[in-house]
């Protein structure tokens, strides 16, 4: 099955949404976050995503159209 990393950051009004929840459920996507850390002004998460090609490119289109910031992961994460 496929995976991506990515790093997604959550402005102020959207830490408070279940933007992951929601995009796992509509697109059929595994997530399974690998860092997080959430302030009051600010979230940050380094997500892992499983599924099919299409499910994962559905799902990140999804969260940028959400107003997530969406990066890929390039380093340091442990496999």
């Amino acid at each position: 099955m496929p995976r991506v990393m990515l790093h997604l950051i959550f402005s102020q009004d959207m830490i408070k949404e279940p933007v992951i929840y929601t995009m796992a459920r509509e697109y059929d996507v595994i997530p399974n976050i690998r860092r997080a850390k959430v302030t009051e002004e600010i979230g940050e998460v380094t997500l892992e995503l499983s599924g099919t090609e299409e499910a994962l490119e559905k799902g990140r289109r999804y969260l940028e159209e959400k107003g997530v910031k969406v990066e890929p992961v390039v380093g340091d994460i442990i496999e």
